[in-house]
């Protein structure tokens, strides 16, 4: 049992990464909660009304990237915004966006599956002293796997032409998608249970292996790195060589041994910089401009929260999906797309 000592100590000197982990935490409760409200929503119309009525949370299609991204083609080719699943192409829209300045900060402070990595990982560390390193022989020939798998959704997307995925948005399909996507996890058993039970072990053993590897959503975000806006400096002239960086990397990145941080992996969560023990070896630049180890996680907050009261202001968070329908609808939802 650590001191009270030891929490203060640690929230002195590394006080973004104490915030993280709490947001962390704030965000993964929130979500369940998103989830138990969208489990009674979707009780109320299977009982067939048995159950009381709970309104649906718009928040839960932040899980449906491919009828977001099929929403945001329409948007960027047309200029008709989605109103079957808003919220989810407000979401989508604002992490690809925020990506381009802010890195991949939505992985390392709010998405649940890259929480749960770092959860896994630590529970790794407990059970094995340590959490392994892959040769970096494997490391190359699996990093491509990811962007292989957004390749694949994306050209899946860009060939449909306009009419059909307009046509796919209002289709049942898409309409159910996010009852779809909740079934599956009530449901969960043969392959879908063995891939997780997989990737669960495999995070045990290698830290964050889902978000390095195979995580086709956080590779999207991550093509905004390529223009290098936001990056973390490494001054080799006071820098010791005591790898610390390296050592706190979530992404495993070689922080000790580059000039620049530049991976498109780098989600700008600054445990490198807070653990680096000499002042001003390591810090986060903007257009090669040094600023505050806060800037990064702060603006993303405040653009987050900016466009969410924006789009709900608008009229471009709630779905125009009536009581009515959803009465016809989600009652048959497992049957629809079979």
């Amino acid at each position: 049992m650590k001191s009270v000592a030891w929490y203060k100590k640690q929230l002195k000197h590394k006080p973004v990464q104490i915030t993280r982990y709490v947001v962390q935490a704030m965000f993964l409760l929130f979500l369940l909660y998103v989830g138990f409200q969208f489990y009674q929503f979707y009780q109320h119309f299977e009982t067939l009304g048995k159950t009381p009525f709970v309104e649906r949370p718009s928040a839960v299609e932040g899980f449906l990237p491919i009828s977001a991204l099929v929403a945001l083609k329409v948007w960027l080719t047309s200029g008709e915004f989605d109103a079957i699943h808003p919220a989810g192409l407000v979401l989508l829209a604002f992490f690809i966006g925020a990506g381009f300045l802010l890195r991949k900060s939505f992985c390392s402070w709010i998405c649940p599956v890259g929480t749960a990595g770092e959860m896994i990982g630590w529970l790794g560390r407990k059970i094995f002293k340590k959490n392994f390193e892959l040769p970096r022989w494997l490391v190359w020939l699996l990093t491509p796997i990811k962007y292989v798998l957004l390749l694949f959704f994306v050209a899946m997307v860009i060939q449909m032409d306009i009419f059909s995925a307009k046509n796919f948005l209002v289709d049942p399909y898409n309409k159910v998608s996010d009852v779809k996507m909740l079934l599956l996890f009530l449901n969960i058993g043969g392959f879908t249970l063995k891939f997780v039970i997989v990737i669960f072990i495999l995070s045990l053993f290698f830290r964050n292996f889902w978000c390095r590897f195979l995580c086709p959503y956080g590779a999207l975000i991550g093509l905004g790195s390529i223009f290098r806006i936001t990056k973390i400096q490494r001054n080799e002239d006071t820098c010791t060589s005591c790898e610390m960086c390296t050592k706190v990397c979530p992404q495993r990145l070689q922080v000790h041994k580059i000039e620049k941080v530049n991976s498109l992996n780098c989600s700008a969560c600054m445990s490198c910089v807070e653990a680096c023990p000499v002042k001003d070896t390591l810090n986060m630049t903007v257009a090669n401009k040094k600023v505050n180890k806060w800037f990064v996680p702060v603006t993303f907050f405040v653009l987050f929260f900016v466009i969410i009261g924006i789009a709900k202001m608008t009229g471009h968070w709630d779905t125009i999906i009536s009581y009515k329908e959803w009465k016809e609808l989600i009652p048959d939802a497992r049957y629809i797309g079979h």
